[in-house]
């Protein structure tokens, strides 16, 4: 939702053009937003998978997506404000580019590296599927004549999902392993 209806977004909030000084540059906020997103949803793969490295796929799953509806929501009460939309945004495309690192982690993780590629090649085609969601952020707008509701749903959203990181695919996760590492002891290896 956010990739393909920035340009609205801003627009609708009439910010679009206002310039916005950050770090010694000047750029309408538009421009900028789209700058930042792109440097900061390069930055976060990399960073997202140090970090669940350190602490696990699932734990850094929920601050991500935690830190992702936190961003949604703040977008939504003051994201009117130039210099916000731009800082919001960057932290909300931060949070979104995890994916890109943990997701085929998480599979290879729970499923073995046999067909990780195209584990993760299925995968990617949630991404695609929930594209197919954007235009009800269209109709959720033109309902309630406002942006506002679109990131509620978006921001709730990312709240359930960092909250089934941890209730729902770790538990599952830790079943998965349990039952392969009982399969290998049943079943030892030969040389």
């Amino acid at each position: 939702m956010a990739t393909a209806q920035l340009a609205p977004i801003a627009n609708d909030f009439e910010i679009a053009k206002v310039p916005v000084s950050l770090i010694g540059i000047t750029l309408p906020a538009l421009t900028f937003a789209l700058s930042i997103d792109r440097i900061m949803n390069g930055v976060t793969r990399p960073f997202f998978g140090w970090v669940s490295d350190n602490i696990g796929r699932e734990n850094t799953m929920f601050i991500a997506f935690g830190l992702e509806a936190l961003g949604i929501w703040a977008l939504s009460a003051v994201g009117t404000n130039p210099v916000l939309f731009v800082i919001l945004t960057g932290l909300v495309f931060f949070a979104w580019g995890e994916i890109y690192s943990l997701f085929p982690s998480t599979c290879t993780d729970t499923y073995g590296s046999k067909f990780a590629t195209v584990n993760a090649g299925l995968l990617y085609t949630a991404k695609g599927t929930a594209s197919l969601l954007v235009p009800f952020a269209n109709v959720l707008n033109t309902a309630t004549g406002s942006w506002h509701a679109v990131f509620l749903v978006a921001a709730f959203l990312n709240a359930l999902a960092a909250i089934m990181a941890l209730a729902v695919l770790k538990p599952l996760r830790n079943a998965h392993s349990a039952k392969e590492s009982a399969l290998n002891v049943a079943t030892p290896r030969t040389a």
